[in-house]
């Protein structure tokens, strides 16, 4: 009897020790840590367990690595920009797709595998086919370099049609992606404002003066970055968050969300002009209008046109707001033949489309851009500025290459427009009309800039052709139907 009674007793007293020995190690070694690396280690420190948990969670269960996904594709501009490290950031999203492929297999009893056999799946497989057929191409000036371009390029696309078509994805798993979205979206239109009207930080201020001058100081304004990769890709993602808020703000019945749909819309609109993206301004300028022919609704199809149509007057044809500088940044993506960029751009096609007669396939993944200056300098392809994510695909994977893509993009659009009007479910109708017009906005976008292979414009598309794809999953209730969330 006094055996029974002393067991558990010696048993607790062994846990207190042993979880007093880890704590006392941890205490120890976060000491150390923060002590000898001072900001790192405390980074470290915070950044190691919460990556233990996210890797217990994703692993478990395959629909957290999807969530995990979305909210890591926002941060590492965050970590990138404010954090005093030179790491491939951009790799974490590899790392966690890649794990949640892992996740399918451990749970793989419990995926929908019968859902891979989709259109979007058939088109995005092709696709990735292709690309990496692209690692034998002759031309390549340096082979290794195809890996840092297939990622952004089809795998990561890939990796989240996989993901998503065999997941029971939920409603409130939509939700969290669009508030997710909305909610990074402005934090960084803020911070915008803080660098045009307060100033840059040192580190900020440190890279306007070695990397950033020669195309965010122009003709002594700032063209504002937030904590973005460059103003291009924040202009892009404030034009598309624009479009995103005012659709929101047209759908919603309720008055007091209208309003706040509003007032985001302004200052995702603003976040737009101090970044002095011009070309951003077509993603406005294809989405909505695809929005009110998809809305099928005459009126608003009118009233739109009775507002956009003057404003494209006024930008086009008068001088009116010349003196500010943002309005008279915004005049020039449509008057392109005033601009001395537009035609270099146009020169420097040219110049491509004597050069790439020869190669039908192109140079080869990783030859152009950043990367293309990187690993092949002497190369022509990493000699001329694509300015467009068009132009780079055209010179990484030929005339094939792009028709391939560009067909595939149709394909998608066509796809979304079927399904998308088929819907009854007023919510589901709702969002998918968001996904689907921003999406076209950004793909017409894509001939002025390359912001599609960067982070968060890449998974938003990625995820959301997806979605809007397979949009029936979430038409029809089920048996017990889930409450339908309210987006803010």
């Amino acid at each position: 009897m006094l055996d029974s009674v002393a067991l558990p007793s010696f048993r607790l007293q062994n846990r207190f020790w042993l979880f007093s020995l880890i704590g006392t190690i941890c205490a120890v070694v976060a000491g150390y840590a923060i002590g000898t690396h001072e900001i790192v280690g405390a980074a470290l420190v915070v950044v190691v367990p919460m990556g233990l948990v996210i890797l217990a969670g994703v692993l478990s269960e395959p629909r957290v690595g999807f969530l995990v996904y979305i909210q890591v594709s926002f941060l590492v501009n965050v970590f990138a920009r404010f954090l005093p490290l030179s790491l491939p950031f951009g790799m974490m999203v590899d790392g966690v797709l890649a794990l949640t492929m892992l996740s399918l297999l451990l749970n793989s009893k419990r995926m929908q595998w019968s859902k891979l056999r989709h259109p979007i799946m058939y088109l995005v497989g092709f696709w990735f086919v292709y690309t990496c057929l692209e690692y034998f191409n002759p031309e390549a000036p340096y082979r290794p370099a195809w890996f840092f371009h297939i990622r952004p390029f089809s795998m990561q696309w890939i990796f989240a049609a996989c993901i998503i078509l065999v997941n029971p994805i939920r409603k409130g798993d939509i939700q969290y992606l669009l508030v997710t979205w909305l909610f990074w979206s402005f934090l960084a239109a803020l911070w915008s404002f803080k660098q045009q009207y307060l100033g840059l930080t040192n580190a900020e201020q440190i890279w306007m003066n070695t990397v950033g001058a020669k195309t965010h100081l122009l003709f002594g304004h700032l063209r504002s970055f937030s904590f973005y990769s460059d103003a291009a890709q924040f202009g892009a993602e404030m034009a598309g968050i624009t479009l995103v808020a005012l659709i929101l703000a047209l759908e919603e019945k309720r008055l007091l969300y209208k309003l706040f749909y509003f007032f985001l819309m302004l200052v995702y609109f603003w976040g737009f002009a101090v970044s002095g993206t011009r070309s951003a301004l077509f993603v406005i300028l294809a989405g909505f209008p695809f929005y009110l022919v998809l809305k099928r609704d005459v009126t608003k199809l009118v009233l739109g046109a009775a507002v956009a149509v003057p404003l494209f007057v006024i930008l086009k044809f008068t001088e009116i707001g010349s003196g500010n500088y943002q309005i008279q940044r915004m005049r020039t993506a449509v008057r392109p033949l005033e601009d001395p960029s537009f035609i270099l751009r146009l020169q420097n096609q040219e110049k491509l489309s004597r050069l790439m007669k020869r190669l039908p396939f192109g140079a080869g993944l990783g030859t152009s851009e950043s990367v293309g200056v990187r690993y092949s300098p002497w190369h022509f392809a990493s000699q001329i500025a694509p300015d467009s994510w068009y132009v780079e695909l055209w010179i990484e994977t030929g005339i094939v290459g792009v028709w391939i893509y560009v067909a595939m993009l149709v394909a998608i659009a066509g796809i979304g427009v079927r399904k998308v009007l088929k819907l009854r479910d007023p919510w589901t109708l709702m969002v998918m009309r968001v996904f689907l017009c921003e999406y076209v906005g950004i793909m017409v976008m894509g001939y002025s800039n390359p912001v599609l292979g960067q982070f968060p414009t890449g998974t938003i598309i990625f995820v959301s052709t997806v979605l809007f794809t397979s949009c029936e999953r979430w038409d029809k209730p089920a048996k017990k139907p889930e409450p339908e969330p309210a987006l803010a």
